[in-house]
């Protein structure tokens, strides 16, 4: 696997992702008005999504608002193919995807919560297939290096499972990712390594919450 060059695809994609993200201000209080489509699945803690796959939908509850954007135009894109995410995501406009990543990124976040490490130690086994994790994800995959890039510290294991999968397969119907950096870092990996980083970064302490809705509470 050549890293400089996914280090480098890394910086670029975010440093376009940020530029596209400036020109459409969002807004959080009007995000909370626009979220009835999400709350039915990311509202509910736990909730497994049972099309394509099975799996815990993602908390997104705390983070990041240039990556929630960024995953929202990949999905209308087609460049993530998941039917669902698809036609919800293509439904919504530029200021629609802006309002609901500015909510859900200060959704949720308790100032009294522990604050994550600033570092967290790999797993011996996995030190060199991860160490270039954290030029993306930051050192404790909690406070990422930009914010257009995804916290994974505490997102369940099950999703990071299937987004590791789906990255691996990114031309396969209705579950595939096109991503040309996280292409290059999970299509290397066995079944085994990706269950076991799954598993390594559910178990990070996080900003990131799924927060019951008063409507399924």
């Amino acid at each position: 696997m050549n890293y400089i060059k996914a280090i480098s695809l890394c910086v670029t994609l975010a440093a376009a992702s940020s530029l596209a993200q400036a020109q459409v201000k969002g807004d959080a209080k009007a995000g909370e008005k626009k979220n009835a489509m999400c709350i039915g699945c990311h509202g509910i803690e736990g909730y497994q999504a049972s099309f394509p796959q099975i799996y815990r939908v993602p908390k997104i509850s705390g983070q990041n608002g240039k990556y929630l954007v960024s995953a929202l135009e990949a999905y209308r894109k087609g460049d993530r193919q998941h039917p669902t995410m698809r036609a919800i995501a293509g439904s919504l406009t530029d200021q629609d995807i802006a309002d609901l990543a500015a909510f859900y990124e200060g959704h949720g976040k308790d100032a009294a919560a522990a604050a994550a490490p600033a570092q967290v130690e790999l797993p011996a086994d996995l030190k060199e297939k991860m160490a270039v994790c954290v030029t993306c994800h930051g050192t404790n995959f909690n406070n990422t290096t930009d914010p257009a890039n995804p916290r994974l510290a505490g997102q369940y294991a099950d999703y990071l499972t299937a987004s590791l999968r789906a990255y691996q397969n990114d031309t396969k119907h209705l579950v595939g990712r096109s991503n040309a950096t996280m292409g290059a870092m999970a299509k290397p990996l066995k079944d085994t390594e990706v269950e076991q980083i799954a598993k390594f970064l559910s178990g990070l302490q996080g900003d990131l919450r799924t927060v019951p809705n008063a409507k399924f509470r």
